[in-house]
């Protein structure tokens, strides 16, 4: 399957973290198209309280979709795509 393939793809989504709505995109820790492999932390976002280092939920190649750096995203909304 090709990484265009959407139902092959793993997304990062931006968990549910307490009360908070929406969090604030801070930095990038890979290039779009990198290999990752799980667990390894691939963005930065912070929210009201504090900044918070998001992992891959798996090993692949990652397709960066999210807003650049110090844009707002909703929670549950899709930062990214993992194609194993």
């Amino acid at each position: 399957m090709s990484a265009s393939d959407p139902s092959h793809r793993l997304p990062l989504t931006v968990p549910q973290m307490g009360v908070v709505e929406e969090v604030v995109v801070i930095e990038w820790l890979v290039d779009p198209g990198s290999a990752v492999v799980e667990g390894q932390e691939v963005v930065v976002v912070e929210t009201e309280k504090a900044e918070v280092a998001l992992e891959s939920p798996a090993s692949g190649t990652i397709e960066i979709v999210a807003p650049a750096s110090d844009d707002e995203v909703p929670v549950g909304a899709t930062l990214a795509y993992i194609d194993p």
